[in-house]
């Protein structure tokens, strides 16, 4: 048995090597995000101890009041990544336009797109949060990059991961070759390769949905629900109801355990609530490549092609069956 230690650094080397085209670039992206993610750990563990909880007396793109720790996450990533020469653009939840490279660095050709701080609202009370990103090559061709960058639809990701800040911080990305888990270790200060080529099951026992949303589903919605909710030896139901209100938390318990998660359409957000280009385009990606399926209702999510940053989408992800199960009921009750 082989008791070698894998840190996330030299994961990336090893991947680079295995692609004799490789220039190192895509790699550093990774890499200095990596370090960001570490700075906003080691803040998020001491939120309760440092005046950075509560509100921060302002209000994102999306009209949701900003917590101090969002603001923080958002600056930590941008200055972590703004000067490596490595990208072209970036664009986050919190800010209503794209945020260019400062004059002063260098342009890259990569495209990183970002929620900082996923389920900030949770944080007083110490649940679960983290941070979503997604990677994109440049398809303009030269000065910085543009719009255009940004709304590429989410087939064209050439990377995208999620990290959980909880009682252990775990990063879990992928690069179109499988899914692949990192712990940090706060003692040494790395992440370390703890859950390799993660594989979600065909079929779970669990779904994971705001059920205080009911009254405001479609009928096929409101169906699949009950559905699950009835006995049925062969098929594991009725499944259990896990709720954690982190999007990060809920879809990595998804993951590895099976089952599927919901945040359908609704007669107050009839186009979704989740946001495509940071929430639902990564999320899918990483489901997709553990062998499970995400979709909108009606088709695939990576297979939209968006017309604006940001962009809403119905999700539901997880197991592949239990995502064919609901399509079925979904799709009648359109």
């Amino acid at each position: 048995m082989s008791n070698k230690v894998i840190t996330l650094e030299r994961y990336i080397i090893e991947g680079e090597r295995s692609h004799p085209g490789a220039t190192g670039n895509f790699s550093g992206v990774l890499r200095d995000l990596s370090l960001a993610i570490k700075i906003i750990w080691r803040e998020v563990t001491k939120a309760g101890l440092v005046n950075i909880l509560g509100m921060a007396g302002s209000e994102n793109i999306h009209g949701e009041s900003q917590k101090k720790l969002d603001i923080f996450a958002d600056e930590t990533i941008f200055k972590a990544m703004d000067h490596t020469g490595h990208l072209a653009v970036m664009g986050t939840e919190e800010h209503d336009d794209i945020l260019p490279i400062p004059d002063k660095y260098p342009i890259g050709k990569y495209v990183l797109l970002f929620d900082p701080l996923d389920g900030s609202s949770n944080i007083e009370a110490n649940v679960s949060v983290g941070t979503i990103f997604s990677v994109y090559r440049r398809i303009s061709q030269v000065g910085k990059g543009m719009l255009m960058d940004c709304i590429q639809p989410g087939y064209k990701q050439i990377a995208s991961g999620y990290v959980v800040y909880g009682s252990s911080t775990m990063l879990v990305y992928t690069t179109g070759d499988g899914v692949h888990g990192f712990t940090l270790d706060p003692s040494i200060g790395e992440f370390l390769l703890s859950h390799e080529n993660i594989r979600i099951p065909s079929r779970g026992k669990i779904y994971s949905v705001n059920e205080g949303n009911y009254r405001y589903w479609t009928d096929g919605v409101k169906k699949y629900i009950k559905h699950l909710q009835e006995e049925d030896a062969p098929t594991h139901r009725p499944y259990s109801a896990r709720y954690i209100g982190s999007l990060v938390a809920d879809i990595h318990r998804t993951l590895l355990y099976g089952g599927i998660f919901l945040y359908p359409a609704d007669t107050r957000f009839p186009d979704g609530k989740l946001r495509l280009m940071y929430e639902g385009n990564p999320l899918a990606m990483i489901v997709e490549q553990a062998g499970g399926a995400a979709v909108d209702g009606s088709r695939r999510i990576l297979d939209v092609v968006p017309t604006r940053l940001h962009q809403r989408t119905p999700v539901f992800m997880g197991s592949i069956d239990d995502v064919a199960d609901c399509q079925r009921f979904v799709c009648a009750g359109c």
